[in-house]
C-alpha cells in the first residue's frame, strides 16, 4: 500500500511539471486531487486495511497530500507569473503616444461618379425616376419600337428569366415609358439611374453588370438644339468648362435623329493618346430625339409633344475621367483600387 501511495505521489508531481497553463491545471487537480482521485480513494478505504497498518499508511498518504497541494500552489504562482510577464511583454505601450486612426470606409469610385452626375442633373432641373430591374419584354423592347426578332435587339445579350417574357433590364431606357405614362400629358424632365445586365463576354471593358444613367425630357416645341445644348452644358460641368464636344450620327430604334456625343480627350488635350486611341476624342453617351411611336407609347401625342433622351455609363464616364483600363475593377473589391478613390 505504501509503495502504491509513492506511485501516486510520483506521477503526479511528474504531470504537474508539464501544465503549461490554467486549464492543464485545472484537470491536474481534478485528476490528482479531487474527490475521486486514487490518492483521497486511498484514505477513504483505510477500513479495509489492517488495523495495525492504518496509522502509517494514513499519515503517509496524509503527507503526500499535503506534498501536493503545496505543489500545485507554487505551480499555481509560477503560471501566472509567467502568464503576466508574456503580457507585459506583449502589451507595453507609450500611453503619452496618440492613438491609432481608425480606417475608415469610402464611397465607392462609381458612387462618387453617379453622385456626381446626380448633382449636375439636379442643379439643371431634371428629377431623379427609379423603375425596376426585373422587366417585362413587352416594355424593356416593343414599346421602345424594338420588335420580336428585330436584328436591333442583337445589340443586347439578355438574360431570361424562367417567366417566360420576363427578363432582367438590358438598359434603363424601359424607365422611359414607365416615366411618361406617371406623368403624361405633362412636361418631364428626368434622370434614371439603376443597374442594367447584359449576357456578355466578360472582358476590360464590358461587364455583365452596370450601371446606367438614363435622361428623359418631354415638353411643346424641345428641339435637337435643346438636346445638344444640354447635354455640351453637362460635358462641361462634368470634364470642365474648357470642354469640346461634338455630335456624331448613329442609330438607335427609339429615337430619331441618333446620335453619340463625344467629348475632346482631357488626358492630351485633343492631340491623341492611348486612351482616345490616337483620335483626340471620347465617346461619353448615346442620344437623340425620342421616337413618335415611344412618345405615343408613353402616354403622349407625337403631334403636340417632343422630347429627347440620353444614355450614359457611370463607369464609362469614371474610366475616362481616371485613366482605369479596366472595368472589373469596379467589382473586384481590391482595396488596392479602391482606396485610390
Amino acid at each position: 500500500m505504501l509503495e502504491a501511495l509513492d506511485t501516486i505521489k510520483t506521477t503526479a508531481l511528474s504531470e504537474l511539471k508539464k501544465t503549461s497553463d490554467k486549464e492543464t491545471l485545472r484537470l491536474w487537480y481534478s485528476t490528482h486531487l479531487s474527490k475521486n482521485s486514487p490518492l483521497i480513494e486511498s484514505l477513504r478505504n483505510l477500513s479495509n486495511v489492517a488495523p495495525k497498518d492504518r496509522p502509517a499508511i494514513g499519515k503517509h498518504a496524509n503527507q503526500i497530500r499535503n506534498i501536493l497541494e503545496e505543489a500545485y500552489k507554487e505551480q499555481t504562482h509560477y503560471l501566472h507569473k509567467s502568464t503576466a510577464s508574456t503580457r507585459q511583454k506583449h502589451t507595453d505601450l507609450d500611453i503619452t503616444l496618440p492613438g491609432r486612426s481608425v480606417n475608415r470606409g469610402r464611397l465607392h469610385i462609381a458612387t462618387q461618379t453617379l453622385r456626381r452626375i446626380y448633382t449636375i442633373w439636379a442643379d439643371m432641373g431634371f428629377q431623379i425616376y427609379r423603375s425596376r430591374e426585373i422587366e417585362t419584354d413587352e416594355l424593356n423592347f416593343e414599346l421602345l419600337n424594338i420588335p420580336l426578332h428585330h436584328p436591333a435587339r442583337d445589340m443586347w445579350d439578355t438574360f431570361h428569366t424562367n417567366t417566360p417574357g420576363v427578363i432582367l433590364r438590358t438598359h434603363t431606357s424601359p424607365g422611359q415609358i414607365h416615366a411618361m405614362r406617371a406623368n403624361a400629358p405633362d412636361p418631364i424632365r428626368v434622370i434614371l439611374p439603376g443597374m442594367c445586365y447584359r449576357y456578355e463576354q466578360i472582358t476590360a471593358r464590358s461587364e455583365i453588370q452596370f450601371n446606367q444613367v438614363e435622361g428623359l425630357a418631354i415638353g411643346t416645341n424641345i428641339r435637337f438644339t435643346d438636346l445638344k445644348g444640354t447635354l455640351t452644358d453637362f460635358a462641361r460641368r462634368m470634364f470642365g468648362n474648357s470642354t469640346r464636344t461634338r455630335f456624331r450620327a448613329s442609330h438607335f430604334p427609339f429615337t430619331e435623329p441618333s446620335a453619340e456625343m463625344d467629348v475632346e480627350c482631357f488626358l492630351c488635350s485633343g492631340e491623341g493618346c492611348r486612351v482616345c486611341k490616337k483620335t483626340g476624342w471620347l465617346e461619353i453617351l448615346g442620344c437623340g430625339m425620342v421616337h413618335p411611336a415611344v412618345l405615343t407609347n408613353g402616354g403622349y401625342e407625337p403631334n403636340k409633344y417632343t422630347g429627347f433622351a440620353f444614355g450614359m455609363g457611370p463607369e464609362r464616364i469614371a474610366m475616362l475621367k481616371y485613366g482605369i483600363d479596366d472595368i472589373r475593377h469596379f467589382w473586384g473589391n481590391d482595396l488596392r483600387f479602391l482606396e485610390q478613390f
